[in-house]
């Protein structure tokens, strides 16, 4: 596992100055993103730690799995903003940073005293990424933003699961993560506009993008794409199938050429049944099943090896044990080992000037010295 790289090399997004006063997931990925590409990030926890601090596993140090991912690369500071002293440090921050992400319910921010209409005044480049469940406006506005929402409501849980079975919701942070990715790229286009302005980002829209054409289906055609299992409508065979081994293979078939492929190599290449789109689509089960018997007959190293032969899509059905050894995720080095604790790489490989994974998650508190004395002329903390 490759230890991780130099943190005094040059990144892309050196001297961007954002502080992070979000907490669980969304909004602590987006800033997050913004750090593994150099962005000085200064995490603002209340008193006794962020949510995220009790959440889920937690490492030999007893802090939280999740801590260590989602704020890495970030200096953390403690700020009680029920003080009045502590606000204004806050501010004395904003006047100076390019980006503000926070995830407060709507409203929140401007009862702290920290109305984003002000903070612009006084910052005119300022950006202020809002991530919230349904928006600053709207009739849902003032909901919980839990990601468990927005699965249920963007159209994903009422296609996902099994035929005649239950809607089925996602078994990791889903919307959180594409909502954290969503409010990243908006930052940096808000920033690459020059002009300070709030950005809305909400986990319902996020997941909404993952859909696709469904709602254009709906409206042109009355579409509404049932629970299929694995399988999706225009890719047939699509699923997972298993070996004689005991493994699962992950087919797709989504273009016509590599369906040919896929049909010859079972021996059905001659079925007029198979030929088309259509035909395929007309005949799920009937493919399903010779699917499913000619994977039944080989090991799952045959089957994924007579794919590559054939030039055709499918994969093994990895668990993180099988991903953290598998050699193309060893040759790319896709996760690093930071602090002893084995991440996620940086989601982007940059050529001239890559990003790094320079620390985890840090204690609480860790970076409180760096308040102290500000510079009048610079009240920005020095790293």
């Amino acid at each position: 596992m490759p230890a991780g790289p130099n943190p005094a090399a040059a990144m892309p997004l050196d001297g961007l100055r954002v502080v992070d006063l979000s907490s669980v997931f969304a909004g602590p990925h987006c800033a997050r993103y913004l750090a593994d590409f150099g962005a000085d990030v200064i995490k603002v926890e209340r008193p006794g730690g962020d949510t995220v601090r009790n959440m889920g596993w937690r490492d030999a140090q007893g802090e939280t799995l999740w801590w260590r991912l989602v704020n890495r690369n970030k200096r953390c500071v403690t700020l009680d903003l029920k003080h009045a002293g502590d606000v204004a440090l806050l501010r004395r921050l904003l006047a100076v940073a390019d980006v503000l992400v926070e995830n407060f319910r709507p409203g929140k921010l401007e009862a702290l005293g920290l109305e984003p209409s002000e903070l612009i005044d006084a910052n005119p480049r300022l950006v202020i990424v809002r991530l919230t469940g349904f928006g600053q406006d709207g009739p849902y506005r003032d909901r919980p933003g839990f990601a468990t929402l927005a699965e249920a409501m963007s159209g994903f849980a009422s296609m996902n699961g099994e035929a005649g079975g239950a809607p089925l919701l996602p078994p990791v942070a889903l919307t959180d993560e594409i909502a954290g990715l969503a409010g990243a790229f908006a930052a940096m286009v808000a920033l690459r506009s020059g002009v300070g302005q709030v950005v809305d980002v909400n986990l319902l829209e996020s997941m909404s993008q993952a859909m696709g054409p469904l709602m254009t289906a709906w409206h042109s055609e009355g579409y509404l794409q049932p629970r299929l299992g694995a399988g999706i409508p225009y890719s047939v065979p699509r699923g997972t199938y298993q070996a004689s081994d005991g493994g699962w293979l992950a087919v797709s078939t989504s273009t016509d050429s590599v369906a040919a492929r896929v049909m010859e190599m079972i021996g059905i290449g001659d079925d007029e049944r198979f030929t088309t789109f259509e035909g395929r689509m007309a005949h799920r089960a009937e493919l399903d099943e010779a699917m499913a018997d000619w994977v039944s007959q080989r090991t799952l190293d045959e089957a994924v090896a007579a794919f590559d032969n054939a030039q055709a899509a499918a994969a093994p059905v990895l668990d993180m044990s099988q991903l953290a050894t598998d050699p193309h995720t060893i040759a790319r080095e896709s996760f690093v080992e930071v602090d002893g604790l084995v991440q996620q790489n940086v989601i982007a490989r940059l050529s001239a000037t890559p990003g790094q994974v320079r620390w985890t998650g840090r204690d609480e508190g860790a970076d409180n010295n760096c308040l102290a004395n500000p510079d009048p002329d610079d009240p920005w903390p020095k790293a």
